[in-house]
């Protein structure tokens, strides 16, 4: 009678798969300044696109989007459209985003504070350190929630980022 028990699928998202699905983003944003670097605007979009179908959950709806340098009236992105500008530019639409993951980034590390994993959701904080190619490191602070998408992948849908507080 073991054959007529119901199949059930782990749907708990792991810490390793956590940090995966965090380098696999790194990889992504090192992969689209490269595709830039070699290939211009065409490639680097070609290469982004991927990079958050992979990535991110749009495909599944809205995203809660706000990347580190954007601002009003276009601070969230839950989009892909407006993900897309974020990372390339070159949309009329977002006329003030210049292209953040085209910038000549050489290195991505991820410092997590926190690691929280609820069942098929898992929530980080912590830090993003981007080394560009004069070898400057630019750090972020970073919220991310990820869930196991409908696929069977773990993608991002909840995305906060901004330069640490400075203080006066």
């Amino acid at each position: 009678m073991a054959d007529s028990l119901p199949v059930r699928m782990n749907t708990n998202i792991t810490e390793q798969q956590v940090l995966n699905t965090q380098q696999g983003w790194c990889n992504g944003l090192l992969a689209i300044s490269q595709a830039y670097k070699k290939g211009g605007f065409a490639a680097a979009e070609m290469t982004a696109n991927k990079v958050l179908d992979q990535a991110y959950g749009y495909q599944y709806g809205a995203v809660a989007f706000k990347p580190t340098l954007t601002q009003n009236p276009q601070t969230f992105r839950a989009t892909k459209a407006g993900a897309l500008a974020y990372f390339v530019g070159g949309n009329s639409s977002y006329p003030n985003d210049k292209g953040f993951a085209i910038k000549p980034w050489q290195k991505c590390a991820i410092r997590n504070e926190v690691i929280q994993l609820h069942g098929n959701l898992a929530i980080t904080m912590g830090n993003v350190d981007l080394t560009d190619a004069s070898g400057k490191v630019t750090t972020v602070d970073k919220t991310w929630a990820f869930v196991l998408e409908p696929d069977g992948q773990i993608r991002i849908v909840l995305h906060h980022s901004s330069l640490p507080f400075a203080g006066k």
